[in-house]
């Protein structure tokens, strides 16, 4: 997510980028539709990458950094990021003298982030699971409710919203299709691709992608999956929509305004409850 955001930024400043990702795609994390769709957006922006290979050796060079992966191929370059990732920094600090246990540095919790020593919680970075500010804000005053007796419901991490801003955006939030099929069962899983060729404001800015919904067969939406410009201002009402279980047919109901990119949102739900709009494919 950091290298593909950073990789967009430098490109977009005229730089020659290529991003190397060990896994199979790029934001492996992400619908693989989503990915895939990135992959090619990176391409037509001249931004290279390569894919399931993985760091070898490094080493400098009068022009710079020589990188060899362990499939053998060499990549020479000015600069090098390496975006693997953050750890947490508890080393030292007296947790586990108090009897907090860690797990390769980070503190284990329950779901209630309680580290199941005394009165001691523990939020954002230093918690397993993604590392989100907004995270760490929801789960900071979800443990002061806890601690005020007001005995709030656990944070759903799946229900948490999560927006990559390279060009084009990523934003999700819920499961993807495959976690979907896993959990729920291959067969209970219906989904939908909403073109953003068919919304006005998208045409304007003119932006590709897709709004994506995963829904439970005849059961609510439990996922849905953004890429193109802007689309990280549509999240919000895409966390409503998973977080209260709401069906296609309750989205397909409001009305959106016409020409936002949030009508595109609308206009999926519409879709999938089997009354398409402005369908385009």
């Amino acid at each position: 997510m950091i290298g593909v955001e950073f990789a967009s930024v430098w490109r977009s400043f005229g730089a020659d980028v290529h991003v190397v990702e060990a896994l199979d795609h790029l934001v492996p994390a992400e619908d693989l539709a989503v990915s895939k769709a990135l992959e090619r957006a990176f391409r037509k922006r001249g931004i290279g990458f390569t894919l399931g290979d993985r760091f070898a050796s490094l080493s400098e060079t009068d022009s710079g950094v020589r990188m060899t992966l362990e499939s053998g191929k060499a990549l020479d370059a000015e600069v090098l990021l390496v975006a693997v990732g953050r750890g947490p920094r508890t080393a030292g600090l007296g947790f586990e003298e108090q009897g907090v246990r860690l797990d390769r540095g980070f503190v284990v919790v329950d779901e209630r982030l309680h580290t199941g020593v005394g009165n001691v919680y523990a939020t954002g970075d230093i918690v397993p699971g993604l590392q989100l500010a907004h995270r760490g804000f929801a789960q900071g005053i979800y443990v002061a409710e806890q601690i005020a007796g007001l005995e709030p419901a656990p944070i759903d991490e799946t229900g948490i919203p999560r927006v990559t801003y390279s060009d084009p955006e990523v934003a999700s939030v819920g499961l993807t299709e495959q976690a979907a099929r896993e959990r729920f069962g291959a067969d209970a899983v219906e989904t939908l691709d909403y073109s953003l060729a068919g919304n006005g404001r998208s045409k304007i800015l003119a932006t590709q992608g897709f709004v994506k919904l995963v829904r439970r067969t005849d059961g609510p939406v439990v996922g849905v999956h953004l890429v193109g410009a802007r689309v990280g201002e549509l999240v919000g009402e895409a966390q409503l929509i998973v977080n209260w279980e709401a069906h296609p047919e309750d989205v397909a109901a409001l009305v959106h305004a016409h020409p936002t990119q949030n009508e595109a949102l609308g206009e999926a739900h519409l879709a999938l409850a089997g009354k398409p709009l402005h369908a385009h494919n």
